[in-house]
């Protein structure tokens, strides 16, 4: 207890020291907090990438697409398919779905609009919640859209506001929020027939059907079935799992994602070297603060603990701030990147802050060792002669 105690006094009489080098602290924060900043991002853009492409057992969705298609434009398929679907052992529903975007490229502006039944919503199961708008009036108005809440906030879009992309023009009759994907935060719904005939695609013709089935365990036998049973028609098709489905069809943008860690091991390195330098710098210029504390008994651990303890306060504290500024950004601002129709929502998660703030924290002490030893090695003759 006793000796806790000293080791909490001298990281206190450690960080007094650091806050005496004002603008030298203030350079090292605003510095760690960018890294850390940066390295949030990307690490949010990993966790959103796992999230959307790796399949665990609450996995029950089954895209059905037009075989050889990726882009939503070139994928049409007969809505009469879907009394087929149903029919499959193991399926539980079925919803046929028409897709139109205003980009089929990787954008970060991208809109996506999507045509389903009126009774999609009908039981409101959780799939998506009701921010601000009204059911009725969406179901009443044949142009009547509801809008993910990113694609609101990133359009600033309100109910009643009328809104135009990809040569579609709705009326916002609801701003919705995803239960279970953050892909429908970016979407706009909108009546299937309306879309159709919007598009001019044509009623009866849709981009894909979503398959619910009764258990996750069925979904490659139910993707089997469906696939054979038209496999000889004129529209074959391709299913697989949701997941599978956007791993397979946004190549592209899982690439750039992959990529983007490079970024985050940078800014990591970055930080380390940045602490590293501002506390050997420090160190050389405290060479007689030292050597006087060790003549008054302070040990070779206690002014290395010191250092390192400076080391700690910097990455931490940096650290904090730019995970809270990269939580808040993400947060606020709906951040998402789209591909092939398929959008991608960066959404920043309790797992991913802990992960920032852990990283920061052991960044500090490895940025600490060499400089501590370097304090702690030198004895009080050495350190005035220095001086």
């Amino acid at each position: 207890m006793k000796l806790l105690f000293i080791l909490l006094n001298l990281a206190l009489l450690s960080c007094k020291q650091a806050l005496r080098n004002r603008t030298r602290s203030f350079l090292t924060l605003l510095g760690v907090a960018t890294g850390m900043f940066l390295f949030t991002t990307v690490e949010t853009m990993q966790d959103s990438l796992q999230t959307a492409t790796v399949s665990n057992a609450d996995d029950t969705t089954l895209v059905v697409y037009r075989e050889n298609r990726f882009c939503p434009a070139t994928s049409r398929l007969p809505e009469h398919y879907k009394n087929e679907i149903a029919q499959v052992p193991g399926v539980k529903s079925v919803i046929p779905i028409q897709i139109v975007v205003n980009n089929c490229g990787t954008s970060l502006d991208v809109v996506v609009f999507r045509g389903v039944p009126l009774d999609t919503f009908k039981d409101k199961n959780g799939e998506i919640k009701l921010m601000k708008g009204s059911w009725e009036t969406w179901q009443k108005r044949d142009d009547g859209a509801l809008i993910g809440k990113n694609l609101a906030k990133r359009r600033k879009l309100d109910v009643g506001d009328l809104f135009d992309a990809a040569g579609i023009t709705v009326s916002v009759s609801g701003i919705v929020e995803a239960g279970d994907t953050s892909q429908n935060d970016n979407v706009a719904f909108v009546h299937l027939p309306f879309l159709q005939q919007a598009s001019k695609i044509g009623l009866g013709v849709v981009t894909q059907f979503n398959v619910k089935v009764n258990d996750s365990s069925l979904l490659k036998r139910v993707a089997g079935d469906i696939d054979q049973r038209f496999k000889s028609d004129t529209e074959p098709t391709s299913t697989q799992p949701e997941k599978a489905f956007f791993a397979n069809t946004a190549t592209e943008l899982i690439e750039l994602i992959r990529f983007s860690r490079w970024i985050g091991l940078a800014c990591v390195c970055a930080v380390v070297g940045l602490i590293a330098n501002s506390i050997l710098l420090t160190v050389r210029g405290k060479i007689s603060e030292h050597a006087v504390l060790k003549t008054l008994g302070y040990s070779k651990i206690m002014i290395g603990w010191m250092v390192l303890a400076e080391g700690i306060f910097l990455s931490g504290f940096g650290g904090f701030l730019g995970i809270f500024i990269s939580f808040c950004f993400l947060h606020y601002q709906g951040v998402s990147i789209g591909n092939e129709g398929l959008v991608l929502a960066f959404v920043p998660s309790g797992e991913v802050v802990s992960q920032g703030i852990f990283a920061s924290l052991a960044l500090g002490v490895i940025a600490g060792l060499y400089p501590a030893w370097q304090a702690g090695r030198l004895s009080i003759n050495e350190s005035l002669k220095i001086t």
